[in-house]
């Protein structure tokens, strides 16, 4: 259990993480993930990393049950926080960033998804932010990365998610493939990047991220400190207090 590091081809690093039941991150997890992902990067013989997990799927964001055992907002700021770093290291790994998703994608999995440089998704992958049904805020940044602005506004709005398919259609996710072909499918587009020249490839990322017309740090920070307000307010509190009590 946790995050961990493999090296299954020439120039390629597959992380993968592994929190059962549902991949729900405890505020440690998402600093060891962004450790794996800086640690990958900065080798100088990598030169694509493929970002993974284990179980039922790819990541159900946070860990709201360790938020709601803890006192006063220790656990918060630290999840918080330990996303704020887990994005970033996907969006600034020096080499690209292959997301291999199966199975949901939610909350802090949008997070890491919508930062990477490239998606391959299982066909029975579902992405979303149920976010406004958990009490919090935030991510919305990495969700119009991946659908047009208005379809980003009704999912955040709604909570419902969209399929693999659907984003595909949006020209978000690269390849769509049987949930058995994921992982096989995601390391062959990684050996295809990873054929190209080392230095060359780390600064075609570099290239990229300073074009990007988003800076996503500080969008996603902003939308942050929305989620400490409702947490101040109390609502936050009152929300989740209900989740896993739904009929």
């Amino acid at each position: 259990m946790g995050v961990s590091t493999s090296c299954p081809g020439k120039g390629i690093r597959l992380v993968t993480a592994d929190y059962p039941p549902v991949n729900a991150l405890p505020v440690q997890g998402w600093y060891d993930l962004a450790d794996a992902l800086r640690t990958a990067g900065r080798d100088p013989e990598v030169r694509c990393v493929v970002l993974a997990s284990a179980g039922r799927g790819f990541n159900a964001g946070v860990d709201i049950k360790e938020m709601q055992r803890e006192r006063g907002h220790e656990a918060l700021i630290g999840a918080n926080r330990g996303c704020y770093e887990a994005f970033a290291a996907v969006y600034e790994c020096e080499v690209p960033v292959i997301a291999a998703v199966h199975g949901f994608c939610l909350g802090g999995g949008i997070g890491l998804v919508g930062n990477a440089d490239v998606i391959v998704a299982s066909d029975d992958a579902t992405f979303g932010l149920p976010e406004l049904d958990r009490g919090a805020l935030g991510a919305a940044t990495h969700l119009s990365r991946l659908v047009p602005q208005h379809l980003m506004r009704a999912l955040y709005y709604t909570s419902r998610t969209a399929t693999a398919a659907e984003l595909h259609a949006h020209g978000s996710v690269w390849q769509v493939v049987p949930r058995a072909e994921l992982r096989t499918a995601a390391l062959g587009l990684a050996a295809e990047i990873a054929r190209k020249d080392g230095y060359l490839i780390r600064l075609a990322k570099a290239a990229i991220n300073g074009i990007d017309p988003v800076d996503v740090r500080r969008s996603y920070r902003f939308e942050q400190g929305f989620t400490f307000e409702a947490n101040l307010s109390g609502i936050a509190d009152r929300v989740r207090d209900t989740f896993g009590k739904e009929a």
